[in-house]
């Protein structure tokens, strides 16, 4: 037997509660209608003969010609099988009955005949024979001469067969209600199963991805919202596999990267206390190691934090106005020196229109150029070349920096932008260093594009809206 708990329960008892509901109601007053359609037809029926006999009755003028009349009427009565009719005095007591002297002086006591004396109109009542409990109706009608009531015609019928007929047909109606309560109770226990099933399969497929099996994947067997969610668990499965993969890396990645520069700065700070150094030169060469490693930890930490402080949402900016084009010359000014000492060229080419002052955050900016020129070295600079440049290109202020090295991978360039993605690069870093750069320019309403460059290379571009 099915166990019903959680949605089922819940399901089934509201659906099946309300269809109850419905169908009790339905069979009421279905039943209700039928039984006043049948009691009607025969209060209508007895009420015609009613009204037909006593008008044979209205002609005579002495009490002797009307008791000879209701005694020859009850004897001749042709409907005495399911009929009764009587003749009843004033005070209530039957004179004459179809069923005999049986009959005879006994008392009603009904209020069909109470009413039909005291109001001289045609009367109705069902109920209990007061002799056997056989439920009956009876109509009376009075019997008036000169304005005085004499007697009371009243006419009584057996309701078994009514009362059978309503039985039957209110059975029926039961019947009919059942049979629509049980399909009602099927459809719904599919239509739960088909909803519930698959939600219980997803409640596993989620615990055990909160479990640690990540990437779990299920079987899509529907084409409607359950489908949807399938859809949803399955890409959040994977997703989090990706970032699970991609955290490891990460840690693994800046592990590395924080024991290199920590294992120089050691390395040359004991070599240097300990007095193995006799050179100035030497000292010169390991002091300045020790201060290149340090500046290289400082700016890793630095990327972590700005990454943290979007992560939670402290990553804010000072706007001010701002003069991109000297914000752009500084930061390859400052770079050109360094990357010469490198071997690589550094080839800047401006625009003779003048911007008008941006708002924005002239930090945060020098920050995303000295990043871009610092990944175009680490990543191009095999190629020994890297320009930059900036023009107007309708509303909008364009900066692009190209180098000349392998290029980044088409598969690749999808995701370069992702934080901690590194793809099959071997350089070193954190890789979040565009993340942070995407989020510094998507605040400022600009757009960060990367690819790669006709003839080789990789070339950023940065589309920042210029200010009227």
């Amino acid at each position: 037997m099915t166990k019903f708990t959680g949605i089922r329960k819940r399901w089934m008892l509201n659906s099946i509660s309300a269809v109850l509901f419905i169908v009790l109601f339905a069979v009421s007053a279905f039943s209700v209608a039928m039984a006043g359609y049948y009691i009607s037809s025969m209060k209508s029926g007895l009420e015609a003969k009613v009204k037909s006999a006593t008008g044979y009755f209205r002609n005579y003028k002495t009490e002797g010609e009307y008791l000879q009349a209701a005694r020859n009427h009850v004897e001749t009565f042709d409907e005495k099988a399911s009929l009764e009719i009587q003749f009843l005095s004033t005070s209530g007591s039957v004179l004459y009955s179809s069923y005999g002297l049986t009959m005879a002086g006994t008392v009603p006591n009904t209020l069909d005949v109470t009413t039909a004396v005291s109001e001289k109109a045609l009367s109705s009542w069902t109920g209990r024979y007061y002799r056997t409990g056989e439920h009956i109706m009876a109509v009376s009608s009075p019997l008036i001469y000169n304005g005085t009531v004499v007697g009371v015609l009243r006419i009584v019928t057996s309701m078994r067969t009514v009362d059978r007929q309503i039985a039957v047909i209110v059975g029926i109606a039961l019947a009919v209600g059942v049979v629509v309560l049980a399909l009602v109770y099927f459809s719904n226990l599919y239509f739960v199963r088909s909803i519930v099933e698959p939600v219980v399969l997803i409640t596993e497929i989620a615990k055990r991805i909160a479990g640690g099996s990540y990437g779990i994947q299920m079987e899509k067997k529907y084409d409607d919202e359950i489908g949807d969610l399938t859809d949803a668990i399955n890409d959040m499965s994977m997703k989090i596999s990706q970032s699970e993969k991609i955290k490891s890396e990460f840690i693994s990645s800046v592990s590395h990267e924080l024991r290199t520069p920590l294992t120089a700065i050691n390395g040359w700070a004991e070599t240097i206390e300990s007095g193995e150094v006799h050179s100035a030169d030497d000292v010169r060469k390991g002091m300045g190691i020790i201060v290149s490693e340090a500046r290289r930890l400082t700016n890793m930490v630095e990327e972590l934090l700005e990454f943290s402080r979007i992560e939670d949402g402290r990553f804010t900016l000072s706007v001010e106005p701002m003069d991109i084009k000297a914000e752009l010359e500084d930061a390859v000014y400052t770079y050109r020196e360094f990357f010469r000492r490198e071997g690589i060229s550094l080839e800047h080419h401006d625009c003779d229109e003048e911007f008008s002052a941006m708002k924005g955050d002239p930090e945060r900016m020098r920050q995303v150029f000295c990043n871009l020129l610092d990944n175009a070295a680490k990543h191009g600079g095999s190629g020994k070349r890297i320009d930059t440049s900036i023009c107007r290109e309708g509303g909008e202020a364009v900066i692009r920096i190209r180098d000349y090295g392998p290029g980044v991978p088409a598969e690749e360039l999808p995701h370069i932008k992702y934080k901690f993605y590194k793809g099959s690069s071997k350089t070193r870093g954190s890789g979040i260093g565009l993340a942070v750069c995407e989020e510094i320019i998507t605040r400022h309403n600009g757009k960060l594009e990367i690819g790669n460059a006709p003839g080789g290379g990789c070339e950023v571009t940065i589309r920042l809206p210029i200010e009227n």
